[in-house]
């Protein structure tokens, strides 16, 4: 039973369906609410007006991925449900229905906040049962996106993985992450710890369009070199790929260079998938954006995935332009498409006849 501190349910408060299972989360979460509390509710001010924070007390914060998962890391940690990034294509934008909020403004604007996330994580390392498993972040909902900058629970839960040597990965869109810079590479010199940006696009106006939330894909780019720099290694996910948008030869070459340029230890690619409910929401935005290509979508998506041989063509292009920018780079640089062990994938893996690269870590939108 979720209750307020002090205070009583609005009519929408009510609509929330805090205990239903969330079954078909993309990292597995399960009944994630069931047994937590909603104790408070915060409208923001400020830098934040317009946004609501729904504060819940978690059960436990470390979240198996069911033995059945394809996916390439056991254990996940999400501090944040709901990204003010306000990607149009996130994966991540259905599991707000199973709280009976919207994946629209609410994904985007109402964020659930485990603000004992910290508390919560010193007791599931503690258990008896726990063996120092590598745990995924970023693979729901962006740990550094910008109610980080006020809560400070990612950087919380790093410190405490650091200091029990637990290994851990990290993707996100966001360079607030370099304001842990040093709490990081104290980390890797403790544990395995790897990060990724996720960079799907230099071109501005698609950035604009898709991803109005995040920082500058080129401030990112940044980001990937100075994690490097400072020891911690951190590749780079292209991703998602949007047909027609910004899979042209000189886009997909300029953002692989930079990447490349920056000292990216890994760099693979995700095409643009569109599972039911992200499907309906992309459409529409992309009827107002390019509505001349509603059509080839309709076409081309008639499944959440594109075609196996599209998805193989588009990997391929990707790995000769990885392969051409590290020539050129003279090999300075250790770069590669074949990701590295515990990164998150942002998504399930597409269908086995695909030999689409997949790093986990996205954002997640």
């Amino acid at each position: 039973m979720f209750v307020y501190a002090g205070g009583v349910d609005s009519p929408n408060d009510r609509k929330l369906r805090w205990r239903l299972a969330d079954a078909d989360s993309p990292d597995g979460q399960g009944a994630l609410f069931d047994g937590d509390q909603l104790v408070e509710r915060h409208i923001g001010t400020g830098e934040f007006r317009g946004m609501e924070f729904l504060h819940v007390n978690a059960r436990s914060i470390v979240n198996e991925v069911p033995a059945s998962s394809r996916m390439p890391f056991r254990y996940t940690i999400n501090v944040y449900r709901g990204c003010s990034h306000a990607c149009t294509y996130c994966f991540a934008r259905p599991t707000h229905e199973y709280l009976g909020l919207d994946i629209g403004e609410d994904f985007e604007r109402r964020i659930v906040v485990k603000v004992n996330a910290v508390e919560r994580l010193r007791a599931d390392l503690a258990g008896r049962r726990w063996a120092g498993h590598h745990i995924a972040m970023g693979t729901n909902t962006d740990p550094y996106q910008r109610c980080e900058g006020k809560y400070r629970l990612t950087q919380g839960v790093i410190g405490v993985l650091a200091e029990a040597a637990n290994p851990f990965s990290i993707l996100t869109k966001s360079t607030l992450i370099l304001r842990d810079l040093a709490l990081l590479a104290d980390a890797a010199k403790r544990t395995d710890v790897r990060a990724s940006l996720s960079i799907a696009t230099l071109d501005e106006e698609v950035w604009r369009l898709t991803e109005p939330g995040t920082p500058h894909p080129r401030q990112r780019v940044q980001a990937v070199r100075r994690l490097n720099e400072a020891g911690v290694p951190c590749g780079a996910l292209i991703a998602p790929i949007l047909p027609g948008i910004s899979d042209g030869d000189d886009q997909l070459e300029a953002v692989v260079k930079a990447c490349v340029g920056a000292g990216a230890t890994s760099i693979s690619s995700v095409a643009l998938h569109l599972r039911p409910g992200v499907r309906e929401h992309f459409m529409a935005q992309l009827a107002t954006t390019h509505p001349n290509l509603v059509a080839e979508y309709e076409r081309r998506y008639r499944r959440a995935y594109l075609p196996a041989a599209e998805q193989q063509a588009l990997a391929a292009r990707v790995r000769l332009l990885v392969d051409e920018a590290r020539g050129a780079d003279g090999g300075t640089n250790r770069t590669g498409h074949e990701g590295f062990r515990g990164d998150p994938p942002p998504s399930p893996a597409p269908p086995p006849a695909t030999d689409q690269l997949f790093l986990d870590l996205s954002a997640t939108s």
